[in-house]
């Protein structure tokens, strides 16, 4: 479940007040914009030594291919500083319809703007939402230009699409000969929005590497919550999973908790009516021990797990937004599995099937597990970690969750 990240970096934001007075300036419109739908996200980070983001940007372009969950008439984009230092300076921005890899379609590219300001900046701690432009398509490109150093870089450090970057300003630029960096992470980029298409509510879900998706196909798009409208699922689905996430437990590597981001990850999602939660296995395994940011994590109970949960219930409730629970996967054969770990997965499981405290369950466990033996991730679902499902497993955990979303 802890992926590859295993350093630590940590980076002081702006004091707390400063940091909540920019991002009411940067939000400031959206509680009367109704309109607008939230058509891909992903929960950002702090910046690690793993990727491009401790490092940042000067004088490159990152280009990013994202597939929306619907289209509308009109499309904006959110970009976020939350966890930088330094004010970001934007030089360029577009957004155009994907061509494949880092190649756009030249006629679709179409430049970006803050307030009517191609060139902007975002304070640190802050997000901004751009102008809107005429939609490009369901895989789309947004490409972005920093002519001056940006500090390190807000990120999401298990993408499981390829980034790209290139030396000088490439933001309009449609072919994809300059990109000829790749990075599996995101950047900057922290949200699209459409103009709605349906009445349907957005479906966020919300979890650690299991929602995030890790060990599926690069570049295909066949995490769960990807393979939804496959198995029959209508309405949008956003992903706000985070691999190595906690419930319980803050991390500059595995993200903040998911108590601590559930409010900006899910309810402040524009559209949002329905959220699936699938965690805890990190907080399980990683019981007792030290995490990948070298901070030990004390023994966790069942009864701290479980007074998780139900703040994370009433945190939606009072959103007005349904939540649904999902038990705890398999995880025998995995370096976390121990017999005492296992007792503490079943109880928990056992709870989110029998206690009714969730609007709506879903047991993974039992879709997923190995016939006869529930401690163990069926052969035909296991990507071979024996922790995370493959591309088959996670259409299993689909197939599964569309019909708890369709009552």
């Amino acid at each position: 479940m802890v992926a590859a990240l295993t350093g630590r970096l940590r980076w002081v934001a702006a004091p707390v007040a400063a940091v909540a007075a920019l991002i009411l300036v940067a939000f400031g419109a959206r509680d009367t914009e109704t309109s607008w739908s939230s058509a891909w996200t992903t929960a950002v980070q702090y910046p690690v030594y793993q990727n491009w983001s401790a490092m940042g940007f000067s004088d490159q372009t990152v280009r990013q291919v994202f597939r929306l969950s619907q289209e509308g008439p009109q499309v904006r984009i959110r970009l976020s500083n939350r966890f930088g230092e330094y004010p970001l300076p934007v030089s360029a921005a577009t957004v155009a319809a994907s061509a494949g890899g880092a190649a756009v379609v030249p006629e679709t590219v179409r430049g970006l703007s803050v307030g009517g300001q191609s060139t902007f900046v975002i304070a640190p701690g802050a997000e901004v939402v751009s102008d809107a432009v005429h939609t490009v398509g369901a895989s789309i490109a947004v490409t972005l230009y920093f002519d001056r150093p940006t500090g390190p870089a807000t990120q999401h450090g298990q993408s499981l699409a390829t980034s790209y970057r290139a030396p000088g300003d490439h933001a309009a630029d449609p072919s994809a000969a300059p990109f000829t960096d790749t990075s599996q992470s995101w950047y900057y980029v922290a949200g699209i929005e459409t103009l709605r298409s349906s009445t349907d509510d957005v479906t966020v879900a919300f979890g650690d590497s299991i929602t995030d998706g890790y060990r599926s196909t690069l570049d295909a798009d066949l995490r769960y919550p990807d393979q939804l409208a496959a198995v029959g699922h209508r309405g949008p689905v956003v992903n706000a999973g985070i691999s190595g996430n906690r419930l319980l437990t803050d991390s500059t590597v595995l993200g903040d908790s998911a108590l601590a981001r559930f409010r900006r990850d899910v309810l402040d999602q524009p559209g949002v009516g329905t959220t699936v939660v699938l965690i805890g296995i990190n907080d399980i395994g990683l019981s007792g021990s030290a995490g990948p940011d070298g901070v030990v994590f004390p023994p966790v109970s069942a009864d701290q797990l479980i007074t998780g949960y139900r703040d994370l219930i009433a945190q939606a409730r009072a959103a007005g937004v349904r939540i649904v629970g999902a038990t705890i996967l398999p995880f025998a054969g995995s370096p976390y599995f121990s017999p005492e770990k296992e007792r503490l997965r079943t109880e928990v499981n056992t709870w989110i099937r029998e206690s009714g405290a969730f609007d709506a369950m879903v047991d993974l466990e039992l879709a997923l597990a190995t016939p006869g033996d529930r401690t163990r991730l069926a052969a035909a679902f296991d990507s071979g970690d024996h922790l995370h499902p493959n591309d088959s497993g996670y259409r299993a955990m689909a197939a599964v969750i569309a019909p708890a979303l369709a009552t």
